[in-house]
């Protein structure tokens, strides 16, 4: 690494903070970009592009390969699929926990993250907060270093929380405020943030750290909402409203602003905290931003809007997948291999006597109506990619999936580093039904179930019922 440039493996390359952080990685550091449509861009002098879906295990591992360094600029907030059923959070959890053993595997020197500020009253944070650090303490379970950069609202032209607020500004006339208005925020210009990122990159002073990085100015998002007319030419009228929850503003803010309820709602509710910069997270150089929130709101709102017509053509293929990720407990002593065999004899006996399922010596299972020999799934162990706290089956079969297309689907049961919790998740799962009927009738079904199955575990471990063997 001493006698070559390093090279940095960059999720979220093809977003905002990604690309323009991409330009100033590449005058010192050869790049490795990853997307999910990293395949539509064309390789360059200094940047290799792949193209990556990190709920994968085996695709994390091939993205980080050659690489010795990770910048990880990832959120799950969007859906991943045609149906994606389950928290973001949850989401959050695979994507992290994939790209921390992946790094672990490919001998990553250093994983660079971009998360938010978490406030002092760590017990109480929002689902957004809660999530950012939850991932942040996943990225850190196997071993590899990680930087954590911690930032408030940043102020660019696009990404998500400015863009919003500039939205609101620009688009009513009478603006009713509620409570998170007054909230304190140290809202910090993108050209900081990238700055703190790219020097974080090989920086052994920041190894095994979090910081905080802000603004030079402290104010309240009704302020922001102020200098933001002002400078669009806005008066809007502002009116301070007790009154208005949160729940009531993220709809608000969703239908004014034309944003997605699914990045709205986690933002929103994240407002309630104050958002600025902790002395004991600082460092003396890298936390502290010199351009001002005037500074940086002119550059983005003259910038705002500015998109290529071939971004705007870019369209994804139609694909009728299906992600569902459910969240359960693992009860004392047991792993997620132990959840994942058991929830098939427990499948058997809630719907006995209809449905019967049958596991054979390598761990696979048909699980299928008892008067019929064709089963409605099959799911074959993958003996290689399962261990104690990760088992891995592919659906390989049954009349209820499309075997032409289903050519990824999986089955998992993954458990939550330093928690006594699992994922259990279907990832690219093409069901054979109609997608109408589908949608109404199989994956409502699918949700039921896994609601059942969370609540017994929940008895277990709370030993209303005796714990049994699942064989």
């Amino acid at each position: 690494m001493e006698n070559r440039k390093p090279v940095v493996a960059l999720t979220g390359a093809s977003g905002y903070i990604g690309q323009n952080l991409m330009k100033k990685l590449t005058k010192n550091t050869k790049v490795i970009a990853l997307s999910r449509s990293g395949d539509r861009y064309e390789d360059s002098e200094h940047v290799t592009w792949r193209s990556c879906d990190l709920y994968s295990m085996a695709d994390a591992e091939k993205a980080l390969e050659g690489a010795d360094i990770a910048v990880y600029l990832v959120h799950s907030m969007m859906p991943s699929a045609k149906l994606t059923q389950g928290s973001f959070e949850d989401m959050d959890v695979i994507l992290a926990d994939n790209f921390s053993q992946a790094a672990k595997k490919q001998g990553i020197k250093q994983i660079i993250y971009l998360s938010g500020i978490i406030p002092e009253e760590a017990s109480s944070l929002s689902r957004h907060l809660s999530s950012r650090l939850e991932v942040e303490n996943i990225l850190r379970a196997y071993g590899v270093p990680v930087t954590t950069i911690r930032a408030g609202l940043i102020v660019g032209p696009k990404g998500s929380s400015f863009p919003i607020l500039a939205k609101l500004v620009k688009r009513l006339p009478f603006m009713l405020l509620p409570e998170w208005t007054r909230t304190k925020t140290q809202p910090i210009a993108l050209a900081d943030v990238l700055k703190t990122l790219h020097n974080s990159v090989g920086n052994d002073e920041l190894r095994n750290r979090s910081i905080d990085v802000g603004g030079p100015e402290i104010m309240t998002y009704k302020t922001m909402m102020e200098k933001v007319a002002d400078m669009s030419g806005k008066n809007p009228k502002m009116i301070p409203v007790p009154f208005m929850t949160v729940h009531l503003s993220r709809l608000w803010v969703s239908l004014v602003t034309g944003s997605s309820k699914e990045m709205v709602y986690p933002l929103v509710e994240s407002l309630i905290h104050p958002m600025t910069v902790q002395k004991e997270h600082t460092h003396p150089v890298w936390s502290h931003g010199s351009t001002s929130f005037e500074e940086a709101a002119t550059d983005a709102l003259e910038k705002s809007g500015t998109r290529s017509k071939k971004q705007r053509l870019t369209l994804s293929p139609v694909r009728h997948d299906v992600r569902s990720v459910q969240r359960v407990p693992i009860p004392n002593g047991r792993d997620a291999d132990w959840v994942a065999q058991y929830y098939v004899k427990w499948l058997e006996r809630v719907l006995n006597p209809w449905v019967k399922t049958r596991v054979d010596e390598n761990l696979s299972c048909q699980i299928g109506f008892a008067f019929n020999k064709t089963p409605l799934l099959e799911l074959t162990y993958s003996e290689d990619r399962s261990t104690s706290d990760r088992a891995l089956y592919y659906i390989t079969g049954g009349w209820l999936a499309d075997n032409q297309k289903n050519i990824r689907g999986r089955l998992e049961f993954r458990k939550i580093p330093h928690r006594a919790e699992a994922i259990v998740a279907i990832h690219d799962y093409m069901p054979s039904l109609p997608w109408f009927f589908y949608k109404y009738t199989q994956a409502k079904v699918h949700l039921l179930v896994m609601t059942l199955f969370r609540n017994h575990l929940q008895q277990v471990q709370s030993k209303i019922e005796p714990l049994s063997s699942p064989s």
